[in-house]
């Protein structure tokens, strides 16, 4: 079995804007973007609002269609699957949305909401698929009985969590995670970040996880893309990335990114300032 799971070759969109004809502009949201995701690792696709990483991710899930290029999963060009060949790709490359809120119907007791994929793919009986929802829950660790509740009556954190466990129902072999933990507190983010990782290293699932925060791909990522205005200006490993960026724009997050200040360097509570009443 070839370790490269996912390629993307010169993949390119543009988009043309509203207006009448005489007026639409023309946005480019990705230039001839490249980069391979291995089986059961992490890419990690940052870059600034606008830099073209959502429109990435939604080509390589199929729901947008680029204007140049080859998304190949498994060694097979996407654009060349069968009606069957597309709905078994449909199952083996799930989402992960930023907003768990807007991925999840209203109407439905979560529970249902994860079982959905299990019923659409025709997965095992229908007690085969009871079994599988609880077993779902236990893997994003959240009690069986959240089952029966709507997301209306869900934290952010659970909401997140029954999304990564509908995602995972089909047992992908790769996941799109467009901003997942953007939304959330910080101490949330790092629950969910910690799940990731966990699922990674027991199932072996392969992910994209799309941000703009460096200091979250950091620490889920193998490798790393920085995106800037449709082109990745910089990929490779995670720690050459982030320890030796050679782009301007990289280093520039990278000077942006909060980090603790080592006790040696820190004022004594004396010197300090005095704060404000």
């Amino acid at each position: 079995m070839s370790v490269e799971l996912l390629r993307v070759e010169g993949l390119s969109k543009t988009f043309t804007m509203g207006g009448p004809p005489w007026n639409r502009r023309r946005s480019r949201a990705l230039r001839e973007v490249s980069f391979e995701v291995e089986r059961g690792t992490t890419l990690g696709l940052v870059g600034e609002s606008g830099s073209g990483k959502s429109t990435l991710g939604r080509c390589v899930l199929g729901l947008t269609a680029p204007d140049t290029g080859q998304v190949i999963f498994d060694g097979i060009d996407t654009r060349s699957l069968s009606r069957k060949g597309q709905t078994e790709f449909r199952r083996r490359v799930q989402p992960v949305f930023q907003d768990p809120y807007g991925s999840l119907d209203p109407r439905w007791a979560v529970g249902r909401s994860v079982r959905e994929s299990l019923d659409s793919f025709r997965i095992g009986t229908p007690i085969d698929r009871d079994a599988r929802v609880l077993e779902l829950f236990a893997r994003v660790g959240l009690d069986p009985k959240f089952a029966s509740r709507l997301p209306a009556n869900l934290s952010g954190g659970q909401r997140q969590r029954i999304a990564i466990a509908a995602a995972l129902a089909s047992s992908p072999d790769l996941i799109v995670a467009d901003e997942p933990v953007s939304a959330l507190d910080v101490s949330v983010q790092a629950q969910i970040l910690n799940l990731f990782m966990d699922l990674q290293n027991d199932l072996g699932v392969a992910c994209i996880f799309i941000t703009h925060d460096l200091s979250v791909v950091e620490h889920v990522s193998n490798r790393i893309g920085v995106l800037l205005g449709g082109d990745i200006v910089e990929y490779g490993e995670a720690d050459d990335v982030l320890q030796r960026p050679s782009h301007p724009y990289t280093r520039s997050l990278l000077s942006a990114v909060p980090r603790p200040i080592p006790l040696a360097n820190r004022l004594p509570e004396s010197s300090r300032s005095p704060q404000c009443p």
